[in-house]
Formats: structure tokens, C-alpha cells, sequence
């Protein structure tokens, strides 16, 4: 199992768009075979043929009690993988703030707009965005960095590495400090359209 501030700063949607993209394309499919089956592509005694087999009709109505069963514990199957995905995708993300002394507590945002400025300085850098996530035992970071146009990228890594998440880990007082970098090219100045 990943330690929590690995999994904070790896977490993902992965779930919840894996799960989506099964339910739409089962759903597409069995739209397009109801338009196939119903268009007479496959026969027109089969488009004339009721949705549920004949046979299924019959084991249904030999075992009412079983069926009905079978369909209600399906249906609380899928009702509580359901309820556990939705709050599994609500659940809050923590961000942790420095405890400084028992009276001063520097909050994640503060911190978070620290380190950004700080990156910001880096030669090559045009924006910055951090977040601190994890626990306070911890911490994590999401640094999004919006690059100039031509700039050395290597120099900015090495920059980054030594100054910038050094005195990130200093200030967090922890030994490492997990960090989720993306990287934008080109990122110019937006001008507004007048």
C-alpha cells in the first residue's frame, strides 16, 4: 500500500472515468443494437420478437420467488457500489497546515502561495500554481508550472530541485517531500481582446 502523501499527490479519477467510459459504452452499445435489431437488420421475425427471450420468460415465471430475489439483491449490489463511488469521488481532499507553536498555525493556501512565488523567481518560469495536500506528518505537493517559450527546461528542473523544494522542505519540516510536477510550454501572456 502507498504511503498517504504518495497517494495524495498521485490521487486520480481514474475510477470514476473508468466506470463512466464502461457505462457509456455498454449503454452505446446496447442502444445500437436495439436500433440494428429494431431497423430488421437481423431479420424481420427477430425484430418482431419480444425483448426477453421466450425461455427466460418461463424460468422467470417457474421460480417467481428466486427471480425476484436474484433482482433485488442485484439491484443492492449495484446500489451500494454506487453510493461507495459517489463518495469515494465526494470525498474531500485534505490540506494540511504548519503548526509553527501551539498559537500559530500557517495555513496550506499560505504556504501553497510561498512556494509558488518562490518557483516564480526560477529564470524560465512564467506562472506558478501549488497545492499542499496530504497529511501534516506528510505533506505533499502539486506544483503546475507554466514555462516560457525557449527556455531550458533542465535549468529550470535543477533550480527548482535545490532552492525551491529544499526550502519547502525546510519550512515543512519533513525529510522528502512528494512532488506532482506539470509542466506547460509557450505559456505567453494572454492579451485581451478589445
Amino acid at each position: 500500500m502507498k504511503p498517504p502523501s504518495v497517494r495524495a499527490v498521485a490521487r486520480s479519477y481514474r475510477t470514476e472515468r473508468g466506470l463512466t467510459g464502461l457505462v457509456g459504452a455498454l449503454a452505446l452499445l446496447a442502444g445500437a443494437s436495439a436500433l440494428v435489431v429494431g431497423a430488421g437488420l437481423l431479420g424481420q421475425g427477430r425484430a418482431r420478437r419480444p425483448v426477453l427471450d421466450p425461455v427466460a420468460v418461463d424460468v422467470i415465471t417457474s421460480w417467481p420467488v428466486t427471480s425476484r430475489l436474484v433482482a433485488i439483491g442485484v439491484g443492492l449490489l449495484f446500489l451500494l457500489a454506487g453510493v461507495r463511488l459517489a463518495l469515494r469521488a465526494l470525498r474531500p481532499e485534505r490540506h494540511p497546515n504548519l503548526d509553527l507553536t501551539d498559537d500559530l498555525t500557517v495555513t496550506s493556501g499560505a504556504l501553497a502561495e510561498a512556494i509558488a512565488a518562490d518557483a516564480e523567481r526560477v529564470d524560465g518560469v512564467d506562472r506558478a500554481k501549488v497545492t499542499v495536500v496530504g497529511d501534516k506528518d506528510q505533506p505533499a505537493l502539486r506544483l503546475s508550472l507554466w514555462l516560457v517559450d525557449g527556455c531550458d527546461v533542465k535549468a529550470v528542473w535543477r533550480e527548482l530541485d535545490d532552492p525551491v523544494l529544499s526550502r519547502a522542505r525546510e519550512s515543512l519540516g519533513v525529510a522528502s517531500l512528494p512532488t506532482a510536477v506539470r509542466v506547460e510550454m509557450g505559456a505567453a501572456k494572454r492579451t485581451r481582446v478589445r
